[in-house]
């Protein structure tokens, strides 16, 4: 008896230090994710102390960019901006990048000369010009598409090894359909001129011209041949049809078995599929044929007059006065660090 109630004390001592622990992990971790909060509370009162004793100082520093902001904001010429959104096919869009980098070299060199002739517009106007700027229009359903277009060219054992994260990685800029040219310009009246160069610059190139040409005549080649298809597919149904026809005339008005009725029927059904498919490949090779039929497609060309650029972004008074706090905040934490350090050493 003595030893089965020693056994259940034991058991219960057992069971109070379990609980015990247990209580204790609670403690320590709800501890834990307290001082967490408490030490992002104190990181926030930290700089709101901070800003509160050098308020008068980080003040003036923004007050003093805002003054050399608004005095160069007056004296800076306005300027203009217009695009041009294109769609490059045959892997173009690498030359054409380049194209759009090169004159903006020019416009960095200030080689007016050169811009002059190369977009045959007088020297004001291309003094004038102050910037060129590609960029893609990313849209996620052209990494797809590109993706499923991959899957359906290669065999299912070389894409089982590629997977979609690989292929997201590898997609680079020059890989989205839609790209956006930019012009900065001083004047607004000098865009009209600058579209029809840009767009030639890639056009005129034999080797893209030649794989254009080479498109297009497979194009047409396949579009030929499934319409004489479906031309020898109606031709078909239609001598299916006579022989239905004919079979029906001859019938009996007695009992018949027709064992050869369900083949036919599976054969009208096969041409009507076929027929389906064949429409269905001539409305892609319809839209490829559009897609396709020049180098670059012109989604939409540069505006005649450009739109004057605006914004809280591009005024100097308000990125000074901005950049003026910022630098006297980093040179007031600049002494504090500096002070830390001497008193870290005693």
């Amino acid at each position: 008896m003595s030893t089965n109630q020693q056994k259940n004390n034991e058991e219960e001592v057992d069971l109070g230090s379990l609980f015990i622990i247990i209580g204790k992990g609670f403690s320590r971790f709800f501890n834990f994710i307290g001082s967490i909060f408490k030490g992002i509370f104190h990181f926030f009162i930290t700089i709101l102390i901070f800003l509160k004793n050098n308020f008068i100082r980080i003040a003036l520093a923004g007050a003093v960019g805002l003054v050399v902001g608004i005095f160069l904001q007056v004296n800076k010429p306005t300027t203009f901006g217009s695009e041009l959104l294109v769609e490059p096919n045959f892997k173009s869009s690498l030359q054409l990048y380049n194209n759009v980098n090169y004159y903006n070299d020019l416009v960095k060199q200030e080689n007016t000369k050169a811009l002059s002739e190369l977009f045959e517009i007088d020297s004001a106007s291309a003094a004038s010009l102050k910037n060129f700027k590609i960029e893609p229009l990313r849209v996620d359903n052209d990494r797809i598409n590109a993706y499923n277009d991959l899957i359906l060219s290669v065999d299912t054992l070389t894409i089982k090894s590629y997977e979609y994260e690989d292929f997201k990685a590898s997609f680079t800029d020059y890989d989205y359909k839609v790209h956006k040219v930019t012009v900065i310009a001083e004047k607004n009246n000098v865009f009209n001129k600058l579209d029809d160069v840009i767009i030639s610059s890639v056009v005129n190139n034999k080797y893209f011209n030649r794989l254009k040409e080479l498109t297009n005549e497979n194009l047409n080649r396949t579009d030929s041949l499934y319409r004489q298809n479906l031309t020898q597919i109606d031709s078909l149904r239609k001598v299916y049809m006579q022989v239905m026809i004919e079979e029906a005339k001859k019938q009996t008005t007695g009992t018949s078995i027709d064992l050869g009725g369900e083949r036919r029927t599976t054969k009208e059904l096969e041409l009507f599929e076929t027929n389906r498919k064949i429409n269905f490949d001539l409305k892609n090779i319809a839209k490829d044929k559009s897609n396709k039929y020049e180098v670059i497609n012109v989604i939409s060309n540069f505006q005649p007059i450009g739109y004057e650029i605006k914004g809280v972004t591009k005024n100097y008074s308000f990125l000074l006065s901005v950049l003026g706090a910022i630098v006297m905040i980093a040179f007031l934490l600049l002494i504090k660090l500096n002070k830390f350090l001497d008193n870290y050493k005693k």
